[in-house]
């Protein structure tokens, strides 16, 4: 692909690094960002530096705020008790669409992968332990996705707190082997929640 002016051509190559857009559709977004007016560039600029240099993590959930402690958690609606096990902050924003979950939140940032070199110790595994440990939880929600990883990386969890007097439950299979939360649909995702099941039944599967 040639182009006429080096700036367009260093604003392409940085665009394509985002996923799924390649050159083609980078170079359709950059000429779409000149047509606008100016300041509207420049809010999208600021908007994506603020977001890089002030965002922050939930001390206590790892989801992505704007404080330490993020709304969920800050939230005394919510039940404490009754905790979700995630893999990132896409699965916490497509849990809360469906209005069918009222408990907190922990996101791993991750699922164990041996392959990609991920490993317990890269995820928030240990926090997780801590909070069973200290006995604030009642009930552990694994709802990472029914892949390879995410089964592994349950059963490690599970192995991890067996000793503890705590239920652990896994979303009904409403949600196809080796889908991703992030793309079920909300009736869907909201019934597995529901209708979840003991983690010890989906082993003997």
């Amino acid at each position: 692909m040639e182009f006429s002016s080096k700036l367009l051509e260093s604003a392409v190559n940085e665009m394509a690094q985002l996923p799924g857009i390649g050159k083609r559709t980078a170079l359709r977004l950059v000429l779409h960002l000149l047509k606008q007016p100016e300041s509207q560039t420049e809010l999208l600029s600021e908007s994506l530096t603020a977001m890089r240099s002030n965002i922050n993590f939930c001390s206590n959930c790892h989801n992505i705020s704007d404080t330490s402690l993020c709304e969920i958690c800050s939230n005394a609606n919510r039940d404490q008790s009754i905790v979700c096990v995630v893999e990132d902050i896409r699965d916490v924003m497509a849990i809360e669409n469906t209005s069918s979950y009222k408990g907190h939140y922990h996101v791993l940032g991750g699922k164990i992968s041996p392959m990609d070199g991920i490993g317990p110790s890269e995820l928030t595994i240990p926090s997780l332990v801590r909070k069973v440990e200290d006995g604030i939880i009642d009930e552990l929600i694994f709802a990472l996705s029914s892949t390879m990883e995410g089964d592994t990386t349950n059963f490690y969890i599970f192995k991890q707190i067996e000793k503890f007097d705590i239920k652990t439950t896994t979303i009904a299979r409403g949600i196809s082997v080796g889908d991703e939360l992030e793309y079920a649909d909300e009736v869907t995702l909201g019934r597995s929640i529901v209708n979840r099941i003991p983690f010890e039944s989906s082993l003997k599967n």
